[in-house]
């Protein structure tokens, strides 16, 4: 037998997964509010991120309901037919659209059968997410949400397994399997309180990286560089927007979470200005509040810039409710109010750009681009130096020594071209963002346009 024969012997074919969504009924009350994306459309992205996790998809089927059921989420004649299907496919894995409840997840695995591992979206996306962490602070963030979302179903079941992958890995080495990767080598047998007590460790440590984050923040604001994110779908394409404007080499793949660790590079406006772009981590529909929470850290790069360019893929069908989401994981990490454009790529994937991006011209501040193919690029980086201008001040204030934040505030968030201490306080002449000038107006000490 050949060494490459050998090789592939070795390897185990990918798990078979089946999919299940839910058709949410209209509920007048409003005691339930159904998902935007039809069951098909979210079931296409399901069976995207399965594939990402290196799944192989046999089959979904949907239900209509008006809401969960209390104990199997679906209907208990559902389930019943769906174990009958998954014996029939020899699928190994059932993965749910929807978040579960622990006691749905116990339920459905009695059904089911100890053979089949039951798992959610949210379950799916922690898992990608150990995939592709390959920095110490990734790791640590996507940990910490693993562990937040697995202790409320910790069951006899599942405290019989171990953990047998390093973080990033996959369960059972080289044989494939998902629902279990994550924190290394840790056993799930770990009582209650050790897993709490690793969380708070966790915590601490990331406390820590978010110290660091602040200092470096403060650091680049004494450059005088103004900061732009890049946020977006998952797979919008910020990491080869980044690339093409700053010449650097990110990663970028034709596939969900490509990339989790932000990137920062510099990039030349028109005008001479440098500014400092950020590439994030791409947002997706329900995203899991254990994500949003653990990676705190990273997503204060967001809130804590100058600008956000909001990158869409405009090739999608589902664009608007992809933009739609994005706009909703703003509000929750406080990044909504920021100023923002909406850039508009892949337009070279599009048979008629011009309709295709008319149809989301709803969005303000939109610029059609294509990253891949450079068009349009010269145009957006016009606009970030329009609208970053547009949205500093320039000012003069004598800061009374005892309000220190207020200091610690123009270095954060503006841009200082002169600081000196005079014995009524601390002069900074410098540009700070529009919404933030009320704080140091009584403070002026001459005006300037």
């Amino acid at each position: 037998m050949s060494q490459r024969e050998s090789i592939k012997e070795n390897i185990a074919p990918p798990e078979k997964a089946f999919l299940v969504g839910v058709e949410w009924k209209e509920i007048p009350d409003g005691k339930f509010i159904p998902d935007s994306w039809p069951a098909e459309e979210s079931l296409d992205e399901l069976e995207r991120l399965a594939q990402t996790a290196g799944l192989e998809v046999l089959g979904r089927t949907t239900q209509k309901l008006q809401k969960p059921n209390s104990t199997t989420f679906i209907g208990k004649g559902k389930a019943t037919e769906i174990a009958d299907t998954l014996r029939m496919m020899a699928a190994d894995v059932i993965i749910f659209d929807e978040e579960l409840t622990p006691r749905h997840q116990r339920e459905l695995e009695h059904i089911f059968g100890n053979e089949i591992k039951v798992m959610d979206r949210t379950g799916l996306i922690l898992d990608i997410f150990a995939l592709h962490a390959h920095t110490k602070e990734g790791a640590l963030q996507v940990e910490l949400a693993q562990y937040e979302y697995r202790l409320p179903r910790l069951t006899q079941t599942w405290t019989q397994h171990t953990m047998t992958r390093q973080a990033g890995g996959r369960a059972g080495g080289s044989t494939g399997g998902v629902g279990l990767r994550g924190p290394g080598e840790t056993k799930l047998e770990m009582d209650r309180f050790a897993i709490r007590r690793r969380i708070a460790h966790i915590k601490h440590e990331l406390d820590v990286v978010r110290a660091a984050r602040a200092r470096h923040r403060s650091q680049r604001r004494r450059t005088g560089m103004p900061t732009v994110a890049l946020v977006g779908y998952t797979n919008a394409g910020k990491s080869t927007l980044l690339n093409a404007l700053s010449g650097a080499d990110i990663y970028i793949a034709d596939q969900l979470f490509a990339t989790l660790d932000p990137t920062t590079r510099r990039v030349t406006l028109p005008g001479g200005t440098v500014v400092l772009m950020t590439d994030t981590v791409g947002f997706i529909q329900k995203l899991p509040t254990e994500l949003i929470a653990a990676f705190r850290a990273t997503l204060e790069e967001v809130a804590e810039s100058d600008l956000l360019l909001h990158v869409i893929d405009a090739s999608h069908p589902k664009a608007r409710e992809q933009a739609r989401a994005v706009y909703q994981t703003l509000q929750e990490i406080k990044a909504a109010d920021l100023p923002i454009i909406n850039v508009l790529n892949k337009i070279d994937r599009l048979s008629d750009p011009d309709a295709a991006c008319e149809s989301l011209r709803g969005l303000p501040d939109s610029v059609a681009i294509s990253a891949m193919k450079g068009q349009g690029l010269d145009t957006l980086l016009e606009n970030v130096e329009e609208v970053l201008e547009a949205e500093m001040r320039r000012i003069k204030v004598i800061i009374p020594f005892e309000r220190g934040e207020l200091v610690s505030l123009f270095h954060e968030r503006g841009l200082i071209s002169e600081e000196r201490h005079l014995p009524e306080g601390t002069y900074i002449l410098g540009r700070i963002p529009d919404h933030l000038v009320a704080q140091f107006e009584e403070f002026r000490a001459g005006r300037s346009s």
